[in-house]
């Protein structure tokens, strides 16, 4: 499989997982985290899909689209593991969360989500939803739409 055919199949996973979760999240109360901004895409599908919740944003740097950059008050630059714990401290919560981090070499964005998943479960309420292209650890992981290969993203449901 070309590149471009492994990005058109993570961008369709990414749009369905958004669109599944969106609709199973809507009786649970909390917030919505996306960690990896890039340029905005998946920011951009999560305001269109889930309204009336305030999404918060993680990244190093601030480089999306322009019609895509959060509000500053939901941008928290820097380092994932201070960010998250900035969050955790000052008491949110999420209902989703979308984990879209990485570095590109497998080896080590699998060692990244290991580390970082301990500080993503400390922000979620429980039967939020966690959505990755990675495996994160300490969550159920559960199946997600059936459009979805079970090998290209990752769905978790938190105890």
């Amino acid at each position: 499989m070309s590149r471009l055919e492994s990005m058109r199949r993570r961008l369709t996973a990414q749009i369905d997982g958004i669109n599944w979760a969106a609709d199973l999240i809507k009786d649970i109360d909390g917030d919505v985290l996306e960690m990896g901004l890039g340029n905005g895409r998946t920011y951009d599908h999560l305001r269109q899909e889930i309204t009336g919740r305030r999404i918060w944003v993680i990244d190093r740097v601030l480089k999306p689209h322009p019609s895509c950059i959060p509000p500053k008050d939901d941008f928290l630059q820097g380092e994932a593991e201070d960010m998250l714990s900035k969050l955790a401290d000052a008491g949110h919560k999420m209902a989703l969360a979308h984990y879209d981090f990485g570095h590109g070499v497998k080896e080590l964005d699998v060692t990244e989500g290991g580390a970082l998943s301990p500080f993503i479960a400390a922000l979620m309420v429980s039967g939020g939803l966690v959505l990755s292209q990675q495996p994160l650890v300490g969550f159920e992981q559960i199946k997600g739409p059936d459009t979805v290969d079970p090998e290209r993203y990752l769905f978790y449901r938190t105890p």
